[in-house]
């Protein structure tokens, strides 16, 4: 029996180099469409990054059908102090809605984007922001294929996803050829200041020289000791009069976020002249906890609302 040669898999130059490189997510095949309600197509998971040395990142793109024209986007941003999280998840007290809160808000009118991003385990600031940015390019990329108009984009995060949403809106460059058109940004509960946090909250609830909090594992380092990250980290610090108009929701009973980093927030975009609502919803925990249902579906129908005010005209 003649012995056969076996090749060497480890030869870097006789192997075509483009087959070890990352897919390009333009041109990846979109996911198989679901129908989860009347009135919605879901597509779940498509990839729009894939950053290196790190898993593909994700998103589930929920899609009014039929569509009219190219129809505007909020990508929705979860939270979970930028440590775990789920992304169609907004958090316990929506869970048991039917249809849910994508599926209704794309009913309404717009596209529900919702992304995965590098968590402080895998990553740390500001990797979480350029994921964002990444996505708004994407979808500037995939309008035509996916119906959408990239120059009709609301934000809306939830607390730690409220902070990188604000982030990402506040620091993005827009303009054509780039990433989509950011119209507008919702907050809810989130942090907004990592260089404040212990003036915020009651004295000894939080340590701004401890390594082990969600904000030190998102910056590598506690914030008093890398100041420098918490400012760049932090949107209040960030806004410019170029900002585009914010909702800020924010309950006065929160234990987990103080309401005063929404204040600050806000602070920042009325001195700069930016349109913003703030919103104190009286009592109210962090996720909404103590809230009355009749008073969660008010927090989000002005989300909704202010969604289609933004995102009117084409």
């Amino acid at each position: 029996m003649t012995e056969r040669a076996v090749p060497d898999r480890h030869r870097g130059p006789d192997f075509p180099r483009e087959f070890l490189a990352p897919p390009d997510p333009v041109r990846l095949p979109l996911p198989a469409p679901a129908r989860p309600a009347p009135g919605v197509r879901l597509l779940r998971g498509a990839v729009y990054a894939v950053p290196d040395g790190s898993r593909p990142l994700e998103a589930d793109l929920w899609l009014p059908e039929p569509a009219r024209g190219p129809v505007p986007v909020v990508v929705f941003v979860h939270g979970g102090g930028w440590r775990t999280g789920l992304r169609d998840d907004l958090g316990p007290r929506f869970r048991h809605w039917r249809p849910g809160p994508f599926a209704r808000l794309a009913r309404s009118g717009p596209a529900v984007v919702c992304p995965d991003y590098r968590l402080s385990g895998e990553a740390r600031h500001p990797a979480q922001l350029d994921d964002l940015r990444a996505l708004l390019t994407w979808l500037r990329d995939r309008a035509g294929d996916l119906g959408l108009d990239p120059e009709r984009v609301v934000l809306w995060g939830e607390s730690a996803g409220g902070h990188l949403a604000a982030l990402t809106a506040l620091t993005t460059p827009q303009g054509p050829g780039g990433a989509a058109t950011v119209r507008g940004c919702v907050t809810w509960y989130a942090p907004t200041d990592l260089t404040r946090l212990a003036d915020d909250h009651a004295p000894g609830r939080f340590d701004p020289y401890d390594p082990a909090t969600f904000e030190a594992l998102l910056l590598g380092a506690a914030p008093a000791a890398a100041p420098g990250p918490a400012r760049d980290a932090s949107p209040a610090l960030r806004v410019t009069p170029q900002a585009p108009p914010f909702l800020v929701l924010h309950g006065t009973g929160d234990e987990l976020v103080p309401c005063a980093q929404s204040e600050r927030l806000t602070a920042a975009l009325r001195a700069a002249r930016v349109p913003v609502d703030h919103v104190r919803v009286a009592g109210a925990n962090h996720l909404w906890a103590g809230l009355a249902e009749e008073e969660v579906e008010r927090c989000f129908d002005r989300t909704a609302a202010f969604v289609a005010r933004h995102c009117a005209g084409g």
